[in-house]
């Protein structure tokens, strides 16, 4: 009678757990469609840190493979289509990863095509040149210096980094260029996510274009919740 009653007791609490909580890019609208995916959140628009975290899907479940602070823009986030250049503000949405770069050599494992900086390698922001949100080796004349930026000059944040395709494909002047996730600097950023060297190392080790990944970044609430992206 003890026996049954014990097995009836371990049944009824068995019964009476609460499902495990569903991992975050299960509760998103939309993912990318590969089987890695990048998350970068905040409390909200005002936040200037957050968490990044790096997904596997396996099985059918979005399981975490890494996870590290994150900074974020110095002015807080903004909806993606929304955004203004120069506004110091970090883009929300869901986007893909074109290709990775750095100051420093190509980290051991990374699968992603890497693009070494040199002396001559600038990310062009000026709305008026053709080059408008693309890396180029050697300014073009319709390129103004004070309008982009020189890679090299910024060998602490730029040592790695992974393209954010925010206003890449068909890219819409005035809106913004050249937004990464990057290494850490000494504070929040111009508009990129930025995380610990380590972490740059280990996304990058860990991500593979073949499984398609994607970041998104959003809040934990409200119109530019992660989840609705």
């Amino acid at each position: 009678m003890r026996t049954l009653l014990a097995l009836g007791a371990v049944l009824l609490s068995s019964l009476a757990a609460p499902p495990p909580p569903v991992p975050l890019p299960g509760r998103m609208a939309d993912t990318g469609g590969g089987s890695q995916l990048i998350t970068a959140e905040a409390p909200d628009t005002g936040a200037t840190t957050g968490t990044l975290t790096w997904w596997d899907r396996r099985g059918g479940r979005w399981v975490a493979a890494g996870s590290a602070p994150a900074r974020f823009g110095a002015r807080g986030l903004v909806e993606g289509a929304l955004r203004r250049q120069g506004t110091n503000t970090t883009p929300t949405g869901l986007y893909r990863l074109p290709y990775a770069f750095g100051v420093r050599a190509r980290p051991a494992g990374t699968r992603f095509p890497y693009a070494r900086v040199t002396g001559r390698s600038w990310w062009c922001q000026d709305n008026a040149s053709r080059a408008y949100n693309r890396w180029v080796e050697g300014l073009p004349r319709d390129c103004r210096a004070t309008e982009a930026e020189h890679l090299v000059a910024y060998g602490t944040q730029y040592a790695y980094a992974l393209v954010i395709g925010f206003n890449y494909e068909r890219p819409v002047r005035g809106r913004g260029a050249g937004i990464f996730l990057h290494v850490n600097g000494r504070g929040a950023t111009a508009g990129c996510v930025s995380v610990p060297t380590g972490a740059m190392r280990a996304v990058l080790a860990w991500a593979d274009p073949a499984r398609r990944p994607h970041i998104a970044v959003g809040t934990r609430g409200g119109p530019t919740a992660i989840t609705r992206y």
